[in-house]
């Protein structure tokens, strides 16, 4: 099989350009093992685009070996889709549309399969898995790829002395799917979403009946999910009918922006493939149904020591560490700005409702879930972190993530006080979370601290994205919520 028949990418592009550590260097072999142990014959090279959604090829095996040297290619005009894949920008003018002329006219990029992130799947037969990252055929990084973008983030954090650490806590619904509506009348642009049936009643939170109910499902679930090393702690009854959640311990760095890409994709595809459809839509158009959130717990650790730099260990009262509070201070000074990435979907906003177990305004507070930012722990408690409770279940995690280490990082720089902690966040004076992210983008629109972060030519892209979804809700009368999110995300 030749080069030139879009296979692989260009010979040797790794090396050339250096794009391998030490450590996915000599992981290479660690691979070959497993393809030879498990018999593989195809393995599924996955791209997180802007939205969070997978991407990829399915690779076979002996071309899949060239690609850990040479990348692959693909097709950029994936950067130019919004979550239903309408293109939001020209692609085929002298700048794409973007300012970028390396993009024009939707020429090929090149994936580069990250040797660290290997899985065999086990519901697929003989198929292994690998997260990727975009690259220009310069061998430059492609600036909209959001896995680099938070690779960036963490980059500077390290030379503060600094990592990131963050748990994953989940909400999202498993229904039993009823009809795919793939009558070629129903596969609009975007096509009907499928129709569904509720699997059990809900309202009765964290009854063990109503866990065992679906028990059948949910281990399945946890058989798939510890197979590919995913470090799922506790599965749980949410309120809604069919509503579950799930959380996972804390990892530092990457992995936990990773395991969330894969987590959701995992979950979407094992529910379809015994007769279930799971969505991470915040808000599904269906009786009964309520929001669904993710909550990202989240903390700084010292690189050298693994202390946790949130816990206050001295003798002062307060319930983080002076660097934990200009942390949060940062956070809630940007949260408006900030919503873009945690709440990046119309129908995200419709959970900030006040006595939701959702935040409505812009507030920290201890052990309280009215609090757009919860601390968790106190004075003396070392595993002491803080929860950001705005965000939806069907965000970018790499954005999610990479949007609080820049917010708090100026806090941090500014010496930002959070002010004191709300007893009752719900009838606080301060500031509403943006009430639709029209508003979310205006206050993005201008925010100098994630512009300075991102990069002016990211924030522009992702708020193209943005207007364009906006501007098609706009224009739509009915169920656009529904048949833009409920089976995509």
């Amino acid at each position: 099989m030749s080069i030139q028949d879009g296979s692989v990418g260009q010979l040797d592009f790794v090396t050339r350009y250096g794009l391998y550590s030490a450590e996915q260097q000599a992981a290479l072999a660690q691979i070959e093992e497993e393809i030879a142990r498990h018999r593989l014959r195809t393995i599924r090279v996955a791209w997180g685009d802007q939205h969070g959604v997978v991407r990829g090829k399915h690779v076979m095996v002996h071309d899949f070996m060239l690609a850990l040297k040479n990348g692959i290619d693909f097709q950029t005009a994936t950067l130019f889709m919004d979550t239903t894949n309408n293109m939001f920008a020209p692609m085929f003018s002298s700048d794409a549309g973007l300012g970028m002329t390396a993009l024009a006219g939707g020429p090929d990029a090149i994936l580069v399969p990250d040797p660290l992130t290997f899985r065999v799947l086990p519901w697929a037969e003989r198929t292994g898995w690998i997260l990727s990252e975009m690259y220009l055929a310069s061998g430059e990084p492609m600036p909209f790829d959001t896995r680099a973008v938070m690779k960036r983030q963490l980059r500077e954090l390290a030379r503060r002395g600094f990592e990131f650490v963050a748990g994953l806590e989940v909400e999202f619904y498993i229904c039993k799917l009823e009809d795919r509506m793939l009558d070629p009348a129903q596969s609009g642009w975007p096509p009907d979403p499928p129709r569904v049936s509720a699997i059990a009643h809900g309202f009765q939170y964290l009854t063990e009946d109503r866990q065992d109910e679906i028990d059948p499902i949910l281990q399945m679930l946890q058989d798939n999910l510890e197979k590919l090393e995913l470090p799922l702690r506790t599965m749980e009854d949410e309120w809604g009918p069919g509503q579950c959640e799930f959380t996972f311990d804390p990892r530092r760095g990457l992995g936990a922006a990773d395991d969330m890409l894969l987590f959701r994709t995992a979950t979407k595809q094992l529910c379809r493939r015994h007769g279930y459809h799971a969505t991470f839509m915040t808000r599904p158009a269906l009786p009964n149904f309520f929001s669904s959130g993710w909550h990202l717990h989240q903390s700084l650790c010292d690189v050298k020591s693994g202390a946790n730099l949130f816990a206050n260990m001295g003798d002062g009262g307060e319930v983080l560490s002076a660097l934990g509070r200009q942390y949060v201070a940062g956070v809630l000074a940007h949260a408006p700005a900030g919503c873009v990435f945690s709440t990046p979907t119309i129908n995200g906003y419709k959970r900030y409702r006040p006595n939701s177990f959702a935040p409505d305004r812009i507030t920290w507070a201890r052990e309280n879930r009215a609090a757009m930012i919860r601390v968790l722990g106190g004075p003396g408690d070392r595993a002491t972190h803080i929860e950001n409770r705005a965000g939806e279940p069907c965000a970018n995690p790499y954005l999610y993530m990479a949007s609080q280490i820049v917010a708090g990082l100026a806090g941090i720089d500014a010496v930002l006080d959070p002010g004191p902690l709300e007893t009752s966040p719900y009838e606080s004076n301060k500031p509403r979370l943006p009430r639709s992210l029209m508003e979310a983008t205006a206050a993005l629109r201008t925010d100098a601290v994630y512009r300075a972060g991102f990069g002016d030519s990211f924030i522009d892209y992702l708020l193209a994205i943005k207007q364009h979804e906006i501007e098609r809700f706009l224009a739509h009368v009915t169920d656009w919520e529904q048949r833009e999110y409920f089976e995509v995300y």
